[in-house]
């Protein structure tokens, strides 16, 4: 053992070798050890860590983790787990060592997301933390982590999508004239509702992103309360980013509610609220309207089912709510299009002209 007496100071002190994560041969020292038996289990205890644990950062691990993948991975499938990856995973790991990381961190992550929770559906919320678990294990199987936190931390989400649940349009003028007597709220859920965006996009909204004479609203940002402060962040997934039509009528709310605003500017937050508004204001106009409780994000359902209602397109539908493709949306939504197998032999039906038979002998009744 490399434990030394320090005679000047009359304690003890180890220096000793040893390899880290990547086999890289390092030295350590620590000095202060009243007696030489604690200087000896400090060294053991710091080799057994060394053994079962990688020091590197989380972002240094992600990127050995990302240049894996690469070559096993579609291009687009790549893009997407790129994409999640750092959009949803590296804002709180990023700078951390990879040892340093417990349940508890990866627990205080998760009810982050949880308290998201009219951001994320309970499927990609499983999905998310799928993906940070599947970056602790490669550390395990290949740089030495002795256990994926994320594992101990337990899952949250759901496998399968719950049932959906949506306003009709009659519903919606229900409730949104039970929190008429709040401009905020009666903006902020028109908006919602006639546009279908994502409750993280409006609240990152700002007047520049209006275009009164185009008509339409570009989503290029999406708002969050992460540890006690705001963040503003790329959308959910590339193709979130877009810019959708709107009509006169929501133009109207919108320049009427910015006109009610003190001290603002066009590129401050247009809605400087939270979810836990949004959540409260739906509580309480559900309450007083009568309509049955639904969350925020169904509202964005309540929109696909109205555009689908009105027999809009499933890619039209797609790129107006930002779905990474129409599959996406089939599968949402394919249960809100009405079966029209019945209507398929009408229309056949429709376009067959009999002709005149002609009998014979051989085939009566059948065409010659």
């Amino acid at each position: 053992m490399p434990v030394y007496k320090d005679e000047e100071r009359k304690t003890w002190y180890v220096w000793f070798r040893y390899k880290d994560w990547a086999g890289v041969v390092r030295q350590h020292k620590k000095r202060g050890f009243q007696k030489k038996s604690e200087a000896v289990q400090y060294e053991r205890d710091f080799l057994k860590k060394q053994s079962g644990s990688c020091d590197m950062s989380f972002g240094s691990m992600v990127e050995l983790y990302m240049e894996d993948c690469k070559s096993r991975l579609r291009s687009t499938t790549y893009e997407g787990k790129k994409y999640l990856i750092e959009s949803k995973i590296l804002p709180t790991f990023k700078d951390l060592p990879v040892n340093a990381i417990t349940a508890a961190t990866v627990r205080k992550w998760q009810n982050e997301l949880l308290d998201d929770d009219a951001e994320y559906s309970q499927t990609y919320l499983k999905t998310i933390n799928n993906q940070l678990s599947a970056i602790f294990n490669f550390a395990k199987r290949y740089y030495g982590l002795s256990t994926n936190p994320a594992a101990v931390a337990g899952s949250i989400g759901k496998k399968n999508a719950e049932a959906m649940q949506f306003w009709t349009k009659d519903e919606f003028e229900l409730f949104i004239e039970a929190v008429s007597d709040k401009p905020a709220s009666y903006a902020i859920f028109n908006t919602l509702f006639w546009t279908g965006i994502r409750s993280g996009e409006l609240l990152a909204l700002t007047l520049d992103d209006v275009n009164f004479e185009a008509k339409t609203i570009s989503i290029t940002k999406s708002y969050a309360r992460i540890g006690g402060e705001d963040v503003i962040s790329p959308p959910k997934t590339p193709k979130s980013r877009r810019v959708i039509t709107v009509p006169d009528f929501l133009l109207d709310i919108l320049e009427d509610y910015a006109g009610r605003l003190v001290d603002y500017e066009p590129s401050d937050r247009l809605f400087e609220y939270t979810k836990h508004y949004l959540q409260s204001e739906m509580t309480r106009g559900c309450k007083k309207s009568g309509v049955k409780k639904i969350r925020v994000h169904d509202i964005r359902h309540s929109h696909a089912s109205l555009l689908i209602e009105l027999g809009f397109s499933p890619l039209l539908i797609s790129e107006r709510l930002g779905h990474e493709n129409v599959e996406t949306t089939l599968e949402t939504y394919a249960h809100l299009y009405p079966d029209k197998h019945g209507e398929v032999s009408s229309k056949l039906n429709e376009l067959f002209t009999p002709k005149i038979c002609q009998k014979t002998d051989k085939n009566p009744g059948i065409l010659e």
